[in-house]
Parts: structure tokens; sequence; C-alpha cells
């Protein structure tokens, strides 16, 4: 059994709502152990040992049955979390400002021609790199404030869900990382 990070897509926004202590039971109900959630932000952890592919299929399918909802999970390792970590190109912006550092996990890749088409977006110091499965944005005037907050679909990128480097860091402490 190890810790598993297990992101949603869209939850708790939009009006796709999921009660964490109902997203909790859930989990028990699913067998996974020490199930835990970061505020009502769409994250959830984990202690199992199913691959990550599977899990994302019974969860997705526990939470279209539990609440009706179908929703995308996106789940990692504490490994995979180090990696992310680690592979900031941003560090100087995450520390002096973490809320305005976003890094959007992507279920099945970044969608070639993504990540050029949200560069073309960016305006007034915004910046976007990608590594590996990873979309990282810095936002220096916030997201609400950018074009590419508004404009970049998962059609233009792919599936994936963003989380700021706040919640980042909360999700690591929560597997036991030192970030």
């Amino acid at each position: 059994m190890i810790h598993r990070i297990i992101l949603f897509r869209g939850m708790n926004t939009g009006g796709v709502r999921a009660p964490v202590g109902e997203q909790r039971a859930m989990a028990e109900a699913m067998g996974l152990k020490n199930p835990r959630t970061l505020a009502a932000s769409g994250n959830l952890v984990v202690e199992s040992g199913k691959a990550a592919a599977a899990l994302e299929a019974d969860i997705e399918a526990a939470m279209e049955k539990t609440f009706g909802l179908k929703v995308a999970a996106m789940v990692r390792t504490p490994d995979q979390w180090a990696r992310l970590i680690a592979a900031n190109p941003f560090p100087k912006e995450a520390a002096a400002h973490p809320a305005k550092v976003v890094a959007m996990v992507m279920k099945e890749g970044i969608r070639p021609g993504g990540l050029e088409a949200a560069q073309a977006l960016a305006r007034n110091g915004e910046r976007v790199e990608a590594v590996d499965d990873v979309l990282f944005f810095w936002f220096p005037d916030g997201q609400g404030q950018s074009e590419i907050f508004k404009k970049a679909t998962p059609r233009m990128l792919g599936m994936g869900t963003g989380r700021n480097w706040n919640t980042v860091l909360k999700l690591a402490d929560m597997v036991g990382l030192e970030a």
C-alpha cells in the first residue's frame, strides 16, 4: 500500500459538487485506506496498491455511481508528485507568489500543438512551459485576468486539471514529501 494523490477535474467548481465527507466514505467503501481530502478542492489522498490507471477508472466509475458525476480523475504517486515539484520551471515565482503558479496535470499527455497554442495566448509576462505530462503556468496578474485561463480548453490542451502551487505543496505534505 502506497499513497496515491487523486485529482478530480472541475470538482467543486462550476456546479460540480460532491461533499468531501461523502468522497472519503466512497473511497473507504472501495477498500481504499486512510482517505483524506484537502478542503473542498477536488483532491483526495488514499493508500492503495492498485496501479494508477486501474485506480483512475475505479474512482471515475465510483464517482458516477455514487454522485451521478462524470468527472475525470488523475492519480499520481508520491514519486511522481516529487518529480512534478522538482520540475517546476518557475521556482522563484512559486516561492514569492505560490497562488500565481499553476501545475496542470494531464490525464493522457498534452495534445499536439497545445503548448504552443497556450503560449501564443500569453500576455503581460505570463509564461507556459511543459515538463513531461504537466503544463506549468505563471500568471503574474492572476488566473482570472488571463486569456490563457479563459481560452485554453481541453480541446486545445488535452484533459487535465490544474492546482496552484499552494495546493501542490499541501498535497506533498499529505503524502509525507519534503517540498
